[in-house]
């Protein structure tokens, strides 16, 4: 189905077709009915299934189908979002479908200075994105007017459940007109998702594109077993053999980002880092230089799982694996997007190795197991089996009471390292 069969405004449709867009994404094609005839909609779609289109091209063409005049700090669409990159990235891809139409967006986001935030809003705005915890700072000084909102967008939103905003967007929910439209969307399916909808949704219609929390079918997801003080060393050794264009990769802490960083730079490799210790500009250029080529390697923390949208990037590298196995998914959807293939590659320590089994029942699919020479792991057993031995207590060399307990606690998969052997107890 074609973007030419919705009768859209001429000015929407030049822009989408200024933007190379012809046929409809499944998500596309099952959500924007619903929402220009008025019907909220609680919609599942993974990361890079066309989403953002889905949900803003209705809402400009019923922004068109009722022309208002533009007024000082009362939007007329709110979308709210749970990142200061997702904010930046939405504004960016919303304007290009606005760019013929008379419409002002704008984005509010922790990081960024308040008094030019501010202006924007004095000056006027149609449509809102922000970030929950801003947009209420900007609420509590009168510098936006909420209540004559008309559509309100959550995107992301079990993002925003498991960041702790579910108070923060009730709040602002309360702010707007009980007779708004609102269209809630979600890459994963959840109980409190499901709590949400029922919250703030009216008489909505479900659109769902994919199975719960499965990953796009062009990711191809491989795996190597390493020692976790051996990864380093093995990215930079797959990123020589493969030469990679671009990469991302994602930590699971700043620490282990800023290793890597120095590392790679030791090297004379044209890297960048973002994190939550990088100030907002710096992320910012970190970004726009990888999007643009100038870094082969963009080293990120969780922080910028869902912010991040680059065409054709050809591979996710988890440096470690997430907390959370539904955070497997939101990192790797930076690949393998609108249909174009892509490897998610993952480092897996031996104290990884539980985190795989939930991931793999997320997304339904094994992982495949990589061995390369020269970084092999010894499995758990034979590695229990050698700790058991160090500490075995004999008549020379008594095992102490901590060695014996770090055993039993190595044996429930709660210690990730190899014993060390104490001096003998007195």
């Amino acid at each position: 189905m074609n973007f030419s069969s919705l009768d859209l405004a001429p000015e929407l449709q030049q822009a989408i077709d200024a933007c190379g867009y012809s046929k409809m994404t499944p998500i596309q094609q099952q959500a924007i009915t619903p929402a220009r005839r008025g019907k909220d909609v609680l919609a599942n779609a993974q990361t890079g299934t066309g989403k953002t289109a889905a949900f803003s091209i209705p809402v400009l063409q019923k922004l068109v189908d009722r022309p208002r005049t533009t007024d000082s700090k009362r939007p007329r669409a709110l979308i709210l979002t749970p990142t200061r990159e997702l904010a930046e990235q939405l504004a960016q891809t919303i304007g290009e479908y606005a760019q013929f139409l008379p419409f002002n967006v704008t984005a509010l986001y922790g990081g960024g200075k308040m008094s030019g935030q501010a202006a924007k809003l004095k000056k006027g705005v149609d449509i809102l994105i922000s970030t929950p915890g801003r947009l209420l700072e900007h609420i509590e000084v009168c510098n936006v007017d909420l209540s004559e909102v008309e559509f309100v967008v959550l995107d992301e939103a079990d993002r925003m459940l498991d960041m702790g905003f579910i108070t923060d967007v009730q709040k602002l929910m309360n702010f707007t007109a009980k007779t708004r439209q609102t269209l809630l969307f979600s890459a994963t399916t959840s109980h409190a998702v499901s709590e949400l909808a029922k919250k703030i949704l009216k008489n909505h219609t479900v659109v769902s594109v994919a199975k719960q929390n499965v990953t796009a079918d062009t990711i191809e997801h491989v795996m190597y077993p390493v020692e976790e003080r051996r990864k380093v060393e093995l990215f930079s050794d797959l990123l020589e053999e493969f030469n990679w264009f671009q990469v991302l990769v994602f930590t699971s802490t700043k620490e282990q980002a800023d290793r890597l960083l120095a590392s790679l730079q030791s090297k004379r490799i044209e890297v960048a880092v973002c994190h939550g210790d990088i100030k907002q500009g710096a992320r910012r250029r970190a970004l726009a230089d990888f999007k643009s080529a100038k870094v082969q390697v963009l080293i990120a923390t969780e922080v910028a799982a869902r912010g991040i949208d680059i065409q054709g990037l050809d591979c996710v590298v988890n440096f470690n694996l997430p907390y959370l196995p539904e955070d497997y998914v939101h990192r790797i959807g930076r690949t393998g997007r609108a249909g174009n293939k892509g490897r998610a590659i993952s480092f897996v320590s031996r104290e990884e190795e539980q985190v795989v089994d939930k991931i793999q029942r997320l997304i339904g699919t094994k992982i495949k197991r990589i061995s390369r020479p020269g970084y092999e792991v010894s499995n758990r057993s034979s590695l229990l089996k050698n700790i058991e031995s160090q500490v075995r207590p004999n008549r020379a060399n008594k095992a102490t009471e901590t060695q014996i307990e770090r055993v039993g606690r190595f044996k429930k998969g709660r210690l990730g390292g190899v014993v060390k052997k104490n001096k003998p107890a007195k």
